[in-house]
Order: C-alpha cells, then structure tokens, then sequence
C-alpha cells in the first residue's frame, strides 16, 4: 500500500503529466492551424468529413462541458449543443471568433488542471450520469484530445500538401536527428 506521501507524489506527477500532454495536443493543434488559411479551415477533404473548423468547434464545446464546473456538475452539460458542433460554418467570417473560442475553452481546462490536487484524483465526477474518477474521466479527454489533434494535424497535411511544414521529425531526417539527440547526452 502506497504511503500517503508517495500517493501525493504519485498524484502530482499524474496531473503534471496530464498538463503536459494537453499543452502537447494543443500545441500540436494550433501548429497545424496556423498553416492553414481562414479559408481553408472550412475545407472538407471528403463529401461527410469534417473541416479544421468542425473539429475546433466540436474540442471547442467539449472542453467547455467537460471542464466547467468539473468536480460538481456532470460533463454533458444541459446547454452543451453538440450537434451545433458539426454545423459547418458558412464562410470564413466566424473564424476569429472560433479562435477566440477555442483560446477561452483550453483556457477552463487548464485553470481545472492548475486547481486538482491528488487527493481529488479518485472522487468521482460523473459524464452522461455515467461515474468516473477523475483520473478516468481526464485520461478520457486526453485521449478524446489526441485523436482530434491527428486528425487536425492530417487536414493541414492534406491541404497544404507538399508546403505542409513538418511538425515533427521530417521524412528522411530520423537518423539525423537521432544523431543529434544522441551528441546532447
């Protein structure tokens, strides 16, 4: 059984890992977007799919949800309309704001992040009346996040096509950068 100080530790590792992985697919999110022009945030790359802006305005209402009012309220708020969410915008206009939104939403997920302590890592917070822990229910997002993240990242990709400037280790370079990673030890 963990001491209540290594379950502390334990605890605060955990939420740091989370902060790091969130700003990570955040980062990673914003990186392919600004590649992309106002319009071509409303591209669709097939007839179905959704555009750069869909999947903003989705992680947009979803982060509110989730995180307003985290410990005390369920996750699917009453207000929350989601299929709204995948209402593709009619022109580019809307898009400051949708960058405004996004901002303002990641902005509530992180304050939630910087407020947990560990302890608060096995209450449970409820999503659709269904229980979870917090632990569950954040790990949840990160890996709702992620994929929203790759498929954002995959949108520029197809967009901008060989302009598309590598957010990563480029093609032909991983020995490279092995290398160098290798030469700062």
């Amino acid at each position: 059984m963990p001491t209540p100080s290594s379950a502390d530790a334990l605890g605060a590792a955990l939420l740091a890992a989370f902060r790091h992985n969130f700003q990570q697919y955040k980062t990673l999110a914003d990186r392919a977007l600004a590649q992309l022009s106002d319009a071509e945030w409303l591209q669709q790359p097939a007839p179905g799919s959704n555009s750069a802006a869909v999947i903003m305005q989705h992680m947009a209402g979803n982060l509110r949800s989730r995180f307003t009012d985290f410990l005390t309220t369920d996750g699917e708020k009453p207000t929350r309309q989601r299929d709204q969410e995948f209402e593709e915008p009619q022109d580019g206009a809307g898009i400051p704001a949708l960058r405004q939104e996004w901002e303002a939403a990641w902005h509530v997920l992180f304050n939630v992040l910087n407020e947990l302590q560990p302890a608060d890592l096995l209450r449970i917070v409820t999503i659709r009346g269904e229980a979870h822990t917090v632990l569950e229910a954040v790990q949840r997002q990160v890996a709702h996040y992620a994929s929203h993240a790759g498929q954002l990242v995959q949108l520029a990709k197809i967009i901008r096509g060989e302009d598309f400037q590598s957010l990563s280790i480029p093609r032909g370079q991983s020995r490279q950068f092995n290398q160098t990673m290798q030469n700062r030890k």
